[in-house]
């Protein structure tokens, strides 16, 4: 009896876990598109300041990272310090890791490490990028349901 009961038990137990597996999860982010002019950086001072491989966000740049920045205008738009952005042309990922002069508008400088060439050969393009933000609270709960 007892060991039925145990049966029993574990059968309700694989299926209430079961059916939490199957729940829908509701989006918490999504993905905006923009167009902006790009350009490339290095990290030496004649390029940023006296103190070239810290960013204005106080993170640490090191060459070989897929680091951008963004024109203080974007951060309105979603682009905040580490957000996801891929940008046309370019293969992979790159993280929103500092803020560029106050004087540029609707503007990415992307980071190039030390390599000044691979920085003039991008020169200036105006690209197509893809950034990831949060989606508000109060929009999620009106959110439909993903699949």
């Amino acid at each position: 009896m007892m060991q039925q009961n145990t049966f029993k038990l574990f059968c309700v137990f694989c299926v209430i876990f079961c059916l939490s597996c199957n729940e829908k999860e509701v989006a918490t982010h999504e993905w905006k598109t923009l167009k902006v002019t790009a350009t490339a950086y290095n990290s030496f001072e004649y390029q940023t300041n006296t103190n070239p491989h810290i960013t204005a966000f106080g993170d640490s740049l090191k060459p070989g990272y897929k680091y951008i920045a963004v024109s203080r205008d974007l951060l309105a738009l979603g682009l905040e310090h580490n957000t996801p952005v891929t940008i046309e042309g370019l293969d992979g990922l790159y993280l929103v890791k500092d803020k560029m002069n106050r004087r540029w508008r609707n503007r990415i400088d992307i980071y190039m490490g030390t390599d000044v060439k691979a920085a003039k050969e991008w020169g200036r393009k105006k690209v197509t990028i893809n950034y990831q933000v949060e989606i508000e609270k109060d929009s999620i709960s009106s959110q439909p349901l993903k699949e």
